[in-house]
């Protein structure tokens, strides 16, 4: 009797399969580097529109992190000249999360969204120029670059156009505080538009704390107390306004009264050598020695650091609002 045949036919493929698995793998890694790389090619020498496809397939199936970068830059470039501003985005965050203490990608994170800002801002300009937003952009500009009556009329169009619309007096009393040279007079026209803000917006924390901070440096505490309160109790995260509400009670030598809200702000901020110092003090007036010197001690460390400067300044008005 033969012997079955089926058992050598069956050895045989089995025994170069893993061969065959091997040349297959090679032949798909290949193929997709090929790709890739012609993906890239196309970007380069400004065929953004046939590289695209590929470049976004590639940014999600690479392991090569060298070559998952070049795809990162290539995908956002491309992107970006043919105004597909949110495939842009998904390479940047593919960039950001992959790289992200990368210089190259910071820096071209950074101009990839000023370019989304700058051709939004046209896109509003042309298309309605005299509404509120445009208007209020305007504004913006106009106070980064100092040029702080401009941005003021700015904001009284705004206004015209919509008396209530939350943020806007906010910013005018901003506009007149932050003038390098103010007029005497500043502190009181301020003063009438933070109060207007809060008519239309009570929860604005900002406008009760820079109304806290301009009845402080008047010496007028109770008032301070009072908008600093209610600064905190608006936004519980607000640093500033914890430590403009602790140097109040001090001043009024309520010490005990003045230490936790010192110790929320030195929590809140923490490289705050202001708020190190006041509770410091705070702690000391209330007789905790111990507590005092730990943080008279931060603070001495603080400033050796930094030089010595600023050591005691009050906090000052917020950027923005709150």
């Amino acid at each position: 009797m033969s012997r079955p045949f089926y058992p050598v036919v069956l050895w045989v493929p089995l025994c170069l399969a893993p061969a065959f698995g091997r040349t297959a793998k090679q032949t798909s890694v290949g193929d997709v580097q090929s790709s890739v790389q012609e993906a890239v090619r196309l970007a380069q020498t400004g065929h953004c529109q046939q590289a695209l496809p590929g470049l976004r397939k590639a940014s999600l199936r690479l392991s090569d992190k060298e070559l998952k970068r070049t795809v990162g830059f290539a995908g956002v470039r491309c992107a970006t000249v043919l105004n597909q501003w949110d495939v842009a985005l998904d390479f940047l965050r593919m960039l950001n999360r992959d790289f992200p203490r990368d210089p190259e990608v910071l820096y071209i994170s950074v101009h990839t969204h000023s370019d989304i800002s700058t051709r939004l801002a046209q896109k509003l300009a042309t298309f309605a120029p005299n509404s509120v937003q445009a208007h209020e952009l305007n504004a913006e500009a106009l106070e980064m670059q100092g040029k702080w009556d401009q941005a003021a009329k700015e904001y009284r169009a705004v206004l015209e156009q919509n008396p209530r619309l939350p943020g806007i007096h906010f910013r005018l009393g901003r506009l007149l505080l932050s003038k390098p040279d103010p007029a005497s007079t500043a502190p009181e026209e301020a003063r009438k538009e933070f109060q207007q803000e809060l008519q239309i917006d009570p929860n604005n924390a900002g406008a009760e704390y820079v109304l806290g901070e301009l009845a402080r440096q008047a010496h007028q505490w109770d008032d301070a107390i009072q908008h600093f309160s209610r600064a905190v109790k608006l936004d519980a995260s607000f640093g500033d306004a914890f430590l403009g509400l602790g140097t109040s009670l001090m001043a009024q030598k309520k010490f005990s009264d003045a230490v936790p809200p010192l110790e929320t702000a030195v929590k809140l901020e923490p490289e705050s050598s202001t708020a190190h110092y006041n509770l410091a003090v705070a702690y000391t007036r209330s007789g905790r020695k111990q507590d005092a010197d730990k943080e008279f001690a931060v603070h001495h460390e603080m400033m050796q650091k930094s030089g010595g400067a600023g050591s005691e300044q009050g906090p000052q008005p917020p950027q923005a609002p709150q």
